[in-house]
């Protein structure tokens, strides 16, 4: 029986191509608005990148050192050198929006008796503060961080932290993640997972592999019912 529902954060919960966006938008900045697409993908992935390599090599690092490196890789990507637009892209990174069907869905679980929480890459200053944009803290059990145990995802001890936090086993965890790598480990850990696959790509060629794949969250209620 599920009882815990967890999710991860950036790109699952909040809309990693939000700052960016919302950036170009702002008066004055047409000179680079038509790249803010390309920017906004170079450094998510380039955020990922790095926080694998870290987990590997044992370098590890706050996910906000590897959020402002990886902007500053995808910005000279882009050939664009501007710092007071660094300030205002890292900036409005800690006020992500979340996806519009996030706060009902969250309330659904609740309404339900579960047990929800993030267990995220990101440092708990970054989460709060992610938490307290979307104003979605009052259906929130928990935030869990990697900074707990100094490694990033997929490294089987920060799954381990769902089932310190809440007392349960793996059997009793739904998993919900946006990264087809993380919602692979997961699955491979133990918990039902499910992958929110939002840009319809292929499955990750992993161990483990997602029990659902969702277009979006709206339908996390249903799956626990």
């Amino acid at each position: 029986m599920i009882t815990t529902c967890i999710f991860d954060a950036y790109g699952t919960l909040f809309d990693v191509s939000a700052a960016a966006r919302e950036a170009a938008a702002q008066e004055g900045q047409e000179y680079w608005a038509p790249k803010w697409s390309a920017l906004a993908e170079a450094w998510r992935l380039k955020q990922l990148q790095y926080t694998w390599l870290r987990a590997v090599t044992g370098d590890h690092c706050s996910f906000w050192d590897v959020t402002k490196d990886g902007l500053d890789w995808a910005m000279a990507s882009q050939g664009l050198d501007d710092p007071e637009l660094r300030e205002r892209l890292l900036a409005l990174y800690w006020e992500l929006s979340a996806y519009r069907e996030v706060p009902a869905m969250l309330a659904q679980l609740k309404a339900l008796g579960k047990n929800t929480g993030i267990l995220s890459n990101g440092s708990p200053d970054m989460l709060e503060g992610a938490v307290d944009s979307a104003v979605i803290g009052e259906w929130l059990d928990a935030v869990l961080s990697v900074e707990s145990v100094g490694v990033f995802k997929p490294a089987r001890v920060v799954y381990d932290l769902v089932g310190q936090r809440f007392d349960c086993g793996p059997e009793n965890v739904l998993f919900v993640s946006s990264n087809g790598w993380d919602a692979a480990a997961a699955a491979a850990y133990g918990f039902t997972t499910a992958w929110v696959n939002r840009g319809g790509d292929p499955m990750d060629n992993l161990p483990g592999k997602p029990q659902h794949v969702l277009s979006d969250l709206s339908s996390i209620p249903e799956l626990v019912r």
